[in-house]
């Protein structure tokens, strides 16, 4: 079995935890060994695992261990991936086995987070460190780039283009033949009929930009 640790505790790393377990039910792959997060104390334990430390000790890791992302929020993960410099990590992108995916076309890059209940469906390319929580859906020939979060529910129609670190509310749609501007946050509930402009924060039905950062 492969060692792995998760990035974060919160809610969403325990989340994460119950996806990498749900793996190992139908295929025992891997080990893990615990939590990694600055906020807690080193030894804390969290549903079971002990935090292992900060996150930057992940680069004192020597030995090979695969990572996970349990955190939500775009720019921080960002961060997070910014400061690692182990050539020792290794993120692999994790699908839960209730996932339906295509095999027409779809590409994965790595590290992302693919929850229990998402429909991808064809020729879909999903960049590196992508989060799509619980029972979201993404449509045909829809481009997804890096860093960007799903919250549960949301629903992407075909041809959509999501740049970089976009987050997305619980329940959100967006309409097919758009695109999502970089650093965008959309809020729950809201109904995208028009193209975002990037570092907005959208809202409504339909969506409009409010703010501009």
């Amino acid at each position: 079995m492969k060692k792995i640790a998760i990035i974060g505790a919160g809610g969403f790393g325990r989340e994460v935890k119950t996806l990498i377990d749900d793996i190992n039910k139908k295929n025992q792959e891997y080990s893990i060994i615990g939590f990694f997060d600055d906020k807690l104390e080193k030894g804390t334990i969290i549903n079971g695992l002990k935090n292992l430390g900060a996150i930057d000790e992940l680069n004192k890791v020597d030995y090979s261990l695969n990572v996970a992302l349990g955190i939500g929020v775009p720019n921080i993960k960002q961060q997070i991936i910014l400061n690692l410099n182990n050539e020792n990590i290794i993120f692999p992108n994790l699908i839960h086995p209730s996932v339906i995916m295509s095999s027409d076309a779809v590409i994965l890059g790595k590290g992302n987070v693919i929850c229990a209940g998402t429909i991808i469906t064809c020729n879909i390319k999903i960049d590196n460190f992508v989060t799509l929580n619980l029972s979201c859906t993404v449509g045909h020939d829809t481009t997804i780039n890096d860093f960007s979060s799903f919250m549960p529910s949301v629903n992407i129609s075909g041809e959509v283009k999501i740049e970089k670190a976009v987050y997305v509310g619980t329940g959100a749609k967006i309409i097919n033949q758009l695109e999502i501007g970089k650093n965008t946050i959309i809020g729950a509930g809201a109904v995208v009929s028009k193209t975002l402009p990037e570092n907005c924060t959208a809202v409504g039905i339909p969506a409009k930009p409010i703010k501009f950062h």
